[in-house]
């Protein structure tokens, strides 16, 4: 059996956070308050960064503007957002890391907390076939609900929902020779705990610290 390469996407494949610059980008737009709504996103952000944050009041907050809008407006947006904003981060050095999983024959996915209509987009950019996000439910007729469809993709969650992906294909984790987990942030010391080869990638000193601690290996992509 091929091994298994998992990559969180955001300040680890991503020099970004893409959930918090969409919700930068809708703000310059003016899809929405520029003021009101970019506080929160801020402060949200923050409290991802410390580890503090709820993650179903986050949602709430990250999926009202899917809801309000049309499906078709919105991936104008995005395909605006990917140009002005992604576009320019996506670095070399990530693409070859992806790339070198890909050439062994891994079977590779990127596992992030940020939700699927965001990032599958840049996922693609990337060249990794397989996602697992946070689902935004969707109606019959394509809008958005604003809800969550599932387990979110954050902290314990992404354990969850790489196990029910595993799980569909008729695999399991422990059933890869070797298993690596890329990411940067503290918030993902539960399924970094869970891999043979976890990789603190651009960490967080909190996640750096923990690294540095067990003996995993530390990598830095970005500048």
């Amino acid at each position: 059996m091929s091994s298994l390469a998992l990559f969180d996407l955001d300040h680890t494949l991503l020099p970004i956070d893409s959930d918090y610059e969409w919700g930068c980008f809708l703000g310059r737009i003016g899809a929405v308050d520029p003021v009101r709504y970019e506080a929160r996103n801020q402060r949200y952000y923050e409290q991802y960064q410390a580890g503090t944050l709820a993650i179903d009041e986050f949602l709430a907050f990250a999926l009202e503007p899917l809801a309000s809008n049309d499906p078709a407006v919105l991936d104008d947006w995005h395909r605006r957002f990917m140009t002005e904003v992604i576009e320019p981060k996506l670095a070399a050095q990530a693409r070859d890391l992806v790339r070198h999983h890909l050439d062994r024959g891994d079977l590779c996915a990127v596992v992030t907390a940020t939700n699927d209509f965001v990032t599958a987009p840049i996922v693609r950019a990337l060249g990794v076939e397989h996602l697992i996000a946070t689902q935004a439910e969707r109606r019959a007729d394509g809008r958005f609900t604003g809800r969550v469809a599932g387990t979110p993709s954050f902290r314990e969650g992404k354990i969850t929902r790489v196990d029910a992906w595993l799980a569909s294909r008729g695999q399991r984790l422990d059933g890869f020779e070797r298993s690596w987990f890329y990411s940067d942030s503290a918030n993902d010391l539960p399924l970094l705990e869970r891999v043979t080869d976890p990789v603190a990638t651009n960490p967080d000193p909190t996640l750096r610290a923990r690294a540095s601690a067990e003996g995993w290996p530390i990598i830095e992509l970005f500048a």
